[in-house]
């Protein structure tokens, strides 16, 4: 079975995070959605409010599974014996960042990450617009995957 890890001290919840999910299934037998916890890091939601509602958007999809964790992401990918980590990449500008994550990961760990564009129209939206957004308690419903509840 080929699994795959998305990490991110993030709030991966937006329209973009989920269509990289879903793109990674088509060639992935599962994805692991792990929700950095960065003490250092703010948050608009607290990690078990983030793991609920991100759960509850994989609720029917039994390859997707949703945890939090606390070391350097090639350690978490050892841990949990990942094949692969998954990077999402919004502009070309990420492309440059993501590739070298991805080679230090490689050479930390010796797993390979693949690197996934976001659809092109959901290129614009990031949890950062999206956490923004809710602070000013602006409508974000068009940026949410179907059925997300906040």
């Amino acid at each position: 079975m080929r699994r795959a890890l998305f990490p991110g001290t993030f709030d991966p919840f937006t329209i973009g995070h989920y269509s990289i999910v879903r793109r990674a299934l088509t060639f992935i037998d599962e994805v692991v959605v792990a929700i950095g916890i960065n003490e250092n890091k703010q948050s608009y939601f607290p990690v078990a409010k983030r793991l609920e509602m991100i759960e509850n958007l994989y609720a029917n999809e039994p390859r997707v599974r949703v945890v939090a964790y606390d070391s350097l992401t090639v350690d978490f990918a050892k841990e949990i014996d990942v094949q692969l980590i998954i990077r999402g990449i919004r502009t070309v500008k990420d492309f440059e960042y993501e590739e070298t994550i991805a080679d230090i990961n490689r050479r930390l760990s010796g797993i390979e990450t693949i690197l996934l564009f976001t659809e092109p129209e959901l290129s614009c939206i990031s949890s950062t617009i999206v956490r923004e957004l809710l602070t000013y308690n602006k409508d974000i419903s068009q940026f949410l995957p179907e059925g997300m509840k906040l």
